[in-house]
């Protein structure tokens, strides 16, 4: 079985605990993908201490030569993408097509922040004073920690990497050890490019040891995270604790309103995608859907088929619309939903209940789930599931449902599907998200304009586009003055 190593100042190595972990297929369980290494703080220090080595060097090239690095590898990855995107959907479950995009989406992020090399990178101002120049400079911060998480295991650590990289900063990734086969190829491809030895370091293994080292450690300038609340809190804490940046990208519990105008095919079709495609395993997964009273039994009877006639199975069969959850964790956290559910009086109108049959013993499937009637104020509709489930709730107005669907601790993204402009606009108005669709699903996201949440959903920053460079830099004000 093959092995796949740390990436410590340049090389490839086994990790100093002597531990291996396998990496298992959550469609089919008999299916072990290879043997990774699991680093120990040992590792995690000479990751650090290799990136702190590195930092004066990358922070002296030239911006531009670093952007070509990224542009080599962009290419790179494009070259393998079939091979990145299989790997996916063999660790991480969703289907073969939804990994494909999502690798194509990886080139497109590192193309995006090569061609930000060449952007300017400070300003020129006016000044009271003759014989002064006044301008300032963007810099990088020093040593980043990455902690990115299993369900977009190319996007998240690309969008991540790739401005910190850029911007002139040396970096340790440490990816969720549930999909390290994607991370060990982003790393591959960015080693092969012509990174210089300690400027990425490759960090697998537990939270517990590599995360916290990470954090623990006052050569690592700033983390920056995606994962739970409770873990980006704990890190938020410590690292202010002792003045390092921090930005967190967290839950979501995102709503779509529909109201009576809408095109009743295109409501269906966007809160089937937003809440089943990657298995509802995606922070802007649809989970709540506030319906207008006029059309609620018909739209709720055209999801609750559509959510019967969905094809479940291995992410690998091009005829599945939706693959397992990530891990038996995951499974078991989903189920454990559905009976809350139903212990709340929600009526079950598609799914609820565990998959039997067709092999499904053999992954970590969960059911397409649509629940009806569901109360504003329960746990169902509060609490993020991260799972194929969706609950609905008639409205008798907009204003009602913007008030629901606000009434939440998360400020993700939100949808509204609507034909009428005025209350399209109050919508997007009124609503506390960070990201607004119309007419479209709550997930999705284009590289290169910001991303992130209101509320509990972020840390108040934003990553991707030019957004990016806000916390990847830091700002240096220089008052020139010249002898006349």
């Amino acid at each position: 079985m093959k092995r796949y190593q740390l990436l410590i100042d340049g090389a490839w190595s086994d990790p100093s605990s002597g531990k291996w972990t396998p990496n298992i297929n959550p469609a089919n369980t008999e299916d072990v993908i290879g043997e990774f290494a699991s680093a120990g703080e040992d590792d995690v220090k000479a990751a650090i201490e290799a990136a702190h080595r590195a930092f004066p060097a990358w922070r002296a090239m030239p911006m531009v030569n670093r952007g070509n690095i990224l542009h080599k590898a962009a290419n790179l990855l494009e070259a393998r993408v079939e091979e990145v995107a299989q790997a996916m959907t063999r660790e991480e479950g969703k289907t073969l097509i939804e990994a494909r995009g999502e690798t194509a989406r990886g080139v497109a992020i590192l193309r995006y922040f090569a061609g930000e090399a060449s952007q300017p990178d400070g300003e020129v101002y006016p000044t009271a004073l003759p014989n002064r120049m006044l301008y300032t400079r963007r810099e990088p911060v020093g040593v980043i920690g990455l902690i990115t998480p299993w369900n977009f295991p190319v996007a998240i650590p690309l969008w991540k990497l790739a401005p910190a990289l850029v911007y002139g900063n040396t970096v340790v990734f440490k990816p969720a050890e549930l999909t390290p086969l994607t991370a060990w190829h982003i790393a591959d491809v960015l080693h092969q490019a012509g990174l210089p030895k300690g400027v990425l370091n490759l960090t697998l293994g537990s939270g517990r040891v590599v995360g916290n080292a990470m954090v623990a450690n006052h050569d690592v300038k700033a983390i920056s995270f995606t994962g739970s609340n409770t873990v980006g809190r704990d890190i938020q804490r410590k690292l202010q604790e002792r003045g390092a940046k921090v930005q967190l990208e967290m839950g979501g519990k995102n709503p779509v309103i529909v109201l009576d105008d809408a095109n009743l095919n295109i409501a269906v079709e966007m809160v089937t995608r937003g809440a089943m495609k990657s298995t509802g395993q995606k922070c802007t997964a649809t989970s709540r859907v506030f319906v207008q009273e006029g059309i609620y039994k018909q739209f709720s009877q055209a999801l609750v088929e559509k959510a019967k006639s969905l094809s479940i199975g291995d992410g690998m069969n091009p005829d599945t619309y939706m693959g397992p959850a990530v891990s038996r964790s995951q499974q078991e956290t989903v189920l454990e939903y559905l009976e809350i559910g139903q212990r709340e009086g929600a009526k079950v109108g598609a799914g609820g209940a565990a998959l039997v049959g067709d092999g499904y013993g053999k992954g970590f499937y969960v059911p397409p789930t649509v629940f009806l009637d569901a109360e504003i104020n329960s746990r169902l509709m509060q609490e993020e599931i991260f799972g194929p489930v969706v609950a609905l709730a008639p409205i008798s107005t907009l204003e009602k449902g913007i008030e629901a669907a606000n009434s939440v601790q998360y400020g993700l993204s939100a949808s509204i599907i609507s034909q009428n402009i005025g209350s399209i606009m109050r919508f997007i108005d009124g609503i506390q998200a960070g990201l607004v669709h119309v007419n479209d699903e709550t997930a999705g996201a284009e590289p290169h304009v910001p991303f992130g949440g209101f509320k509990e959903s972020s840390s108040h920053s934003r990553e991707q586009g030019k957004s990016a460079r806000e916390f990847y830099t830091q700002i240096k004000t220089v008052y020139l003055d010249y002898p006349t």
